[in-house]
This record gives structure tokens, C-alpha cells and sequence, in this order.
């Protein structure tokens, strides 16, 4: 069994591909049609695996966030703390509110670029995801167009085997306009 997206249109590629051609034709085959839609349903199958890697992207970019939030809080904690053990003293107390003000306000600039990595990392991580997603989908609309159109054009030909078409040996042949 194929494991993902792209060997499952490579599978159905190479069968299209190393089809047997319709005589008298260059660019007509014949498939196994069984065949070609399992693939296609197995492609289908794949889709929600990938969105599924999806949310757990978005669902690690909020853990990261909550991670970045508890730190910086942590951090805040631990600044005015300082700032209290420091404010005891009244000789160090105008140092001590410094400290506390750039502990802060360092707290929040590393929480902002934390948030901001994050986001980044998540945005990336989606695009990627979504382009892939969007390139498996248009090959599969792609392939789908040429196999109809095969199939249609060795229903209409008169090509042996085509339904109608003398020596076919009754053979059910592919019809995308019942399909």
C-alpha cells in the first residue's frame, strides 16, 4: 500500500503512462478502470491525513504560545520578586524599580518574539502544507481529465474493444458521461 499523496498519483501516472495503446492511435490507451479509481479513492483517503497534520500544527503553534505566556509570566513573577527583595532596601530602591522596569519590559519582548516565532513557524508550516495539498488535488483533477478523456475517446473510436466497434468481444469499456 502506498503511503502517501504523491506515490499514489505516481502509481496512477505509471499506470496511464505504461497502458496499453488503442491501435491505429498514438496518444489513446486502455486502462483497468477497477484499478484507477482504487487509486484514486486510496489519494482521496490521504487527504484528511494531511489535514490532520494540519491541526496538529495549529495545535502546537497554541502550546507554543501557552508555553511563551507561562514563561514570560513566570519571568514577571520572578522580576517582582526581585523588585520586592530589592525595594526592602530603602538606599537601592530607585535601582531596584530600574531593574524591575528592564526585567519586565525583557519578559515582554521575549514573550512578543516567542509568540512571533511561533507564528512564523506555524504560517510556514501551513503554507507548505496547503500548497502541497493544492498540487496533489490539481494532479489528481489532471489525471482524472486525461483518463475521462481516454476513456472517452476509446468509447467512441472504433478502436477494438470499443463498445459497438466490431471483433469488441462485448467488453464494458468506461463511460464518463454515465459515470
Amino acid at each position: 500500500m502506498a503511503s502517501g499523496v504523491e506515490e499514489l498519483l505516481d502509481m496512477l501516472f505509471e499506470m496511464i503512462d505504461e497502458a496499453k495503446r488503442v491501435p491505429l492511435s498514438n496518444d489513446k490507451c486502455q486502462i483497468e478502470r477497477d484499478q484507477a479509481l482504487d487509486l484514486i479513492d486510496d489519494i482521496r483517503s490521504q487527504f484528511p491525513m494531511e489535514l490532520t497534520e494540519a491541526r496538529k500544527m495549529m495545535a502546537r503553534r497554541a502550546e507554543m504560545e501557552a508555553e511563551a505566556k507561562r514563561k514570560a509570566e513566570s519571568i514577571v513573577r520572578a522580576a517582582e520578586e526581585r523588585a520586592k527583595q530589592m525595594l526592602a532596601s530603602d538606599s537601592i530602591a530607585l535601582q531596584a524599580r530600574q531593574r524591575a522596569n528592564d526585567m519586565m519590559r525583557q519578559a515582554e519582548e521575549r514573550s512578543r518574539e516567542l509568540k512571533r516565532s511561533a507564528n512564523e513557524y506555524c504560517e510556514d508550516a501551513l503554507r507548505r502544507t496547503e500548497e502541497a495539498v493544492t498540487e496533489a488535488y490539481n494532479e489528481i483533477k489532471q489525471s482524472r481529465a486525461r483518463f475521462r478523456a481516454a476513456a472517452a475517446a476509446t468509447v467512441n473510436g472504433t478502436a477494438p474493444g470499443a463498445q459497438g466497434a466490431p471483433g469488441g468481444g462485448g467488453r464494458t469499456m468506461f463511460d464518463a458521461d454515465k459515470d
